[in-house]
């Protein structure tokens, strides 16, 4: 889909300043928001943004001052899996 926007020029001078096409930076934005706002996943950042792998998309993200979700539920499920490694012996005990 092709949109079309009218920006001030002395904004769009001062996108274009700070790298990359003015399309791609609108397109980074874009796509930030919506991963944001959660009507996007990493992988389809990640796909949108043309990258090769998710730990591509997620340093773009962190570059850019967007957290990745992690709540306490995760913590709790790293917790265990920490734990059953450890007596597994796959981890050294503390």
């Amino acid at each position: 889909m092709q949109i079309q926007i009218a920006l001030p020029d002395d904004f769009a001078h001062s996108l274009q300043a700070k790298g990359g096409s003015l399309e791609q930076r609108l397109l980074e934005m874009i796509v930030i928001q919506a991963y944001c706002e959660g009507s996007i996943s990493g992988g389809k950042v990640r796909e949108l943004l043309g990258m090769k792998t998710r730990l591509e998309a997620d340093a773009f993200l962190k570059a850019r001052g967007v957290d990745l979700p992690y709540d306490e539920a995760d913590l709790a499920a790293d917790r265990q899996v920490h734990e059953q490694l450890r007596q597994e012996g796959k981890l050294p005990a503390q």
